[in-house]
């Protein structure tokens, strides 16, 4: 039970710190848009097929494009991690309510058990 339950603290941590990591590229994707925007400003040139578009503006949209990329490589193993942590916190969940119910169950027979021996010292 105890190595569960560490089992599905281990998935959580591993779905908090993909879920970090999407927001913190999330926002240097977002960052280096705004950056090719001022960039574009500045130049007046905004079609990067224009001879004199700006090397620094093709630079950074580069970098936007590799980290929307690896952004949706990590979406789909966050969604991956998302449903391993929860499949282990379901197996976790029945197999404390059958230790639950096995515990019921013999304390149940412990009972009558002790009954029919007070039963019996009486007679």
């Amino acid at each position: 039970m105890r190595l569960k339950r560490r089992e599905v603290d281990e998935k959580a941590r591993k779905v908090e710190d993909l879920e970090r990591i999407i927001r913190e590229f999330d926002q240097m994707a977002l960052d280096l848009e705004r950056q090719i925007q001022l960039e574009e400003d500045r130049t007046g040139i905004r079609d990067r097929g224009h001879f004199s578009y700006s090397t620094f503006a093709k630079a950074a949209a580069q970098r936007r494009d590799n980290l929307k990329t690896s952004t949706d490589g990590l979406r789909e193993k966050l969604a991956n991690a998302v449903r391993e942590r929860d499949d282990t916190a379901s197996e976790l969940a029945r197999a404390a309510a059958q230790a639950e119910h096995r515990d019921d169950s013999h304390g149940h027979r412990l009972g009558r058990r002790r009954e029919r021996n007070v039963a019996a010292a009486l007679r």
